[in-house]
């Protein structure tokens, strides 16, 4: 059975091997950062959304509410002027 592990030989000067994995760790952790940032960014604005969308929910509930009590107010004065009219009395209705 083979050996798991593999030392690696490279053939480059340490000096130029120590340049190259430095520049690519270091533009792996900017790639990291700003991708970092970016859902930093994505997470704050899902918040903001959420928020904003809570708000507007109790608003339109409020609304609705609001109008269910005009649209029972209505209904209460549409009846008694029927009933008015019904009993004859037009002097009370101007």
């Amino acid at each position: 059975m083979p050996s798991v592990t593999t030392d690696k030989h490279y053939t480059s000067p340490l000096r130029k091997l120590a340049r190259f994995f430095e520049k690519s760790r270091d533009q792996w952790k900017a790639k990291h950062h700003q991708l970092k940032a970016v859902v930093k960014r994505l997470e704050n604005r899902i918040r903001f959304l959420e928020k904003s969308k809570a708000h507007w929910k109790s608003r339109a509930e409020e609304l609705e509410t609001e109008v269910a009590s005009l649209k029972a107010r209505e209904q209460a004065l549409a009846d008694e002027v029927a009933a008015l009219k019904k009993r004859g009395t037009p002097s009370q209705l101007r």
